[in-house]
């Protein structure tokens, strides 16, 4: 994607403040990128400057449903990467403004400043998908390739880390739930992909490793159900929880009460989302547009899951270590 130093390369990461940001931030840190974040309140992105050399590291303000803030900072940026994504809508922060228009102004502030672009978006990014995120994820990349033919886009399956909002929500409900809900049953499929490795595919692309027009989609070593995955979770945090199977139709219900809260647990249009399988693309792996044929191993759940979950086991870190 470019050719040029890393020390001469400015990149804009607008959402760098995020779980994924973070990690990409770190990345590109590690490889001496010049790094603007672009977010919505800088106040709250003072996490980053460590992660950098003095000064390497340069934090904005920008807003994706403002078309002027996100076009400022992309000036003088050689490549932009869009991280911004929401799992639910709240206020004005609504799937198609932000997924839609915000991705749209990306690619178009990146022809405007000639620079190159990078769009995550994410594996069930269909135009057909039965949910309103699906939809508008697929709709995002559609007007970013109409803008910048030569994108990056990058589609992850549910991301782990220390940080994530999906094992360590469900680990949080088993503390004080006596069950966990298996939506549809539970036998979605996911292919959970580690954080990190997400943030490494996407400095590749930076440094212009990966083709240009061309979508990649990234999920880790094993594909496991919904039910596979909560049974994980609880022997990892060693508890005994009902899984207590719920048909869509039933689950609905608790997520339309729950889409009203701070943080939802799950709203309807997550229950819809999980209609679908979220796995790597028999296409994409024939082709090479995953983590292995960019030359990535990725991490698995159990090298990595356990050693931030152990907090929700019931002593934590004093669980007496079995003797040998």
């Amino acid at each position: 994607m470019t050719a040029r130093s890393p020390y001469d390369t400015l990149v804009t990461v607008y959402g760098g403040s995020g779980f994924l940001g973070r990690h990409v931030v770190r990345a590109l840190a590690k490889r001496h990128y010049r790094i603007r974040v672009a977010v919505r309140r800088p106040e709250l992105a003072g996490h980053l400057q460590p992660l950098g050399r003095v000064g390497q590291i340069n934090v904005v303000q920008a807003n994706l449903r403002n078309a002027a803030s996100v076009e400022a900072a992309a000036r003088g940026a050689h490549v932009l990467i869009n991280l911004v994504g929401i799992l639910f809508e709240r206020g004005r922060q609504k799937f198609d403004s932000v997924h839609t228009y915000g991705a749209e102004q990306v690619a178009l502030a990146a022809t405007a400043h000639g620079a190159s672009m990078i769009q995550v978006s994410a594996i069930g990014a269909d135009e057909n998908s039965p949910s309103h995120y699906g939809r508008s994820k697929a709709q995002a990349e559609k007007l970013v390739l109409a803008a910048q033919p030569q994108a990056v886009i990058v589609r992850p399956s549910i991301m782990f880390g220390p940080e994530d909002d999906f094992f360590n929500r469900f680990a949080s409900m088993a503390r004080m739930s006596p069950f966990l809900p298996l939506v549809g049953g539970g036998a979605t499929r996911f292919q959970p992909v580690f954080v990190g490795d997400v943030a490494r595919a996407i400095a590749d692309a930076v440094d212009g490793t990966l083709r240009g027009g061309a979508t990649y989609e990234l999920g880790g070593p094993e594909v496991k159900t919904f039910k596979e995955l909560m049974q994980f979770v609880l022997a990892t945090i060693e508890r005994k929880r009902i899984l207590l199977p719920l048909p869509f139709f039933a689950a609905k219900i608790p997520a339309y009460v729950a889409q009203f809260m701070p943080t939802p647990m799950i709203t309807p249009d997550q229950v819809e989302s999980l209609r679908v399988d979220n796995v790597v693309a028999e296409q994409a792996i024939k082709e090479g547009r995953t983590l292995p044929g960019i030359g990535i191993t990725p991490d698995s759940l159990e090298a990595i899951v356990p050693s931030y979950l152990w907090r929700f086991r019931k002593t934590g870190q004093f669980r007496a270590q079995p003797t040998v």
